[in-house]
């Protein structure tokens, strides 16, 4: 029995993309891997990778015109959530039960299809949403431990396991914007003043501990030493590796006694970005722009993309993550609307509407264990998803 971290890569339109997952109790002999991975994986020792160039079409079924479906728009069934009218999108994903009936399909299915088109007639594409697109594969081995007395067990499958549901929806459909503007998308459940809601101070870590850490290595990777970077949103964390070192760190964010607690801050300030995107700073100020856990309550996102790209120095990064838990009253409708693989797609659309970035990538992190001591560990066994969106100032 092994663990292993499997990384999936492909590159889209505008972005490069990175999907890795982390799956426990894998058994070589029973559950069913890539031909090309097994072989290079057997009998080896922990630590050790292994991995393969996929063309489109051999890792994951090709993509085939005939699953591109044109039909009438009544088909898509605009009362399939309770409660809730959901008007068709472009490049959108919704669950196949809002088309039950097309191609046989069930009202019970929850697996995601894309909606291409809207016109008189919508266009769906029932295809995976990676069939299109060269995949690299690469696999590490975590750890190793001895069967014991297992006999049978479940058989995973791992292409299935690493591709479903999620890895291909960061990308637009045929390189055409996806329609995220529609329907009020940046209202929220409370509209008054932010400056009210952050009053109290909240010293609580919004990630468990793994995920935290994962953030932190990756911003460790990413912000080069000796950097001057912006915290955009800051708060009594900046999620740098204690051991990295900075020239500067400032803190922008919504409540001063959380800013006051970071010990990584170098400066720091109440700024309001929702009231006013403008960032008072000078240009080509930051080595590095990080935003933790809080791109999901931007209501003017495309206009603070656009500052942060005058503050940031040539070739230097605007880094946000982010995960699956927010405050429900302040966080943009479009955000609960859609999939969670979407939503790198949409910070993606944050860039390329600002326009001025380029090497754009994203990253997604799933799998990890939980910390046995976190207060969710009962129900809750896998650590939080961990994503990341990045890009470099032109």
């Amino acid at each position: 029995m092994c663990a292993m971290r499997f990384d999936l890569q492909w590159q889209s339109d505008n972005a490069r993309h990175t999907d890795s997952r982390v799956v426990q109790n894998l058994n070589l002999w029973r559950d069913i891997f890539p031909a090309e991975l097994e072989a290079q994986v057997m009998d080896k020792p922990v630590g050790y990778s292994a991995s393969h160039d996929f063309r489109a079409g051999t890792l994951l079924e090709n993509y085939r015109e005939a699953e591109c479906l044109a039909i009438k728009d009544h088909l898509f069934n605009r009362a399939y959530r309770k409660g809730v009218v959901t008007e068709p999108r472009a490049g959108r994903f919704y669950p196949k039960g809002f088309i039950a009936g097309t191609r046989g399909i069930f009202p019970e299915d929850m697996s995601p299809f894309r909606l291409a088109k809207c016109s008189e007639l919508l266009t769906v594409d029932l295809n995976h949403p990676l069939a299109a697109y060269d995949i690299a594969l690469s696999a590490e081995i975590l750890d190793i431990w001895g069967s014991g007395d297992e006999h049978g067990g479940a058989c995973q499958d791992i292409v299935e396991l690493l591709s479903t549901n999620g890895p291909g929806m960061q990308a637009r459909w045929n390189n055409k914007p996806t329609d995220f503007w529609s329907d009020t998308p940046f209202s929220r459940i409370a509209e008054d003043a932010d400056g009210y809601f952050y009053t109290m101070s909240r010293m609580v870590d919004h990630l468990d501990q793994t995920a935290t850490r994962q953030i932190e290595r990756l911003y460790g990777r990413l912000v080069p030493q000796g950097a001057d970077v912006l915290d955009l949103m800051s708060s009594w964390k900046s999620h740098l590796p204690g051991s990295h070192n900075l020239s500067s760190m400032t803190g922008l964010g919504m409540n001063q006694d959380e800013l006051d607690a970071n010990p990584r801050l170098t400066a720091s300030l109440v700024h309001d970005l929702n009231r006013n995107p403008q960032l008072p700073f000078s240009d080509n100020h930051f080595d590095a722009v990080i935003c933790t856990v809080s791109v999901e309550y931007l209501t003017r996102p495309v206009e603070i993309f656009t500052e942060v790209n005058r503050v940031l120095k040539p070739g230097g990064r605007f880094i946000l993550t982010f995960s699956n838990r927010w405050f429900p009253p302040k966080v943009v409708k479009i955000w609960q609307d859609i999939h969670e693989f979407e939503r790198p797609e949409l910070v993606l659309e944050y860039f390329l509407k600002a326009g001025g970035y380029d090497n754009l990538e994203t990253w997604s992190l799933r799998g990890l264990p939980r910390p046995q001591d976190d207060k969710y560990a009962r129900r809750l066994h896998l650590s939080d998803p961990v994503h990341a969106v990045w890009g470099e100032k032109r």
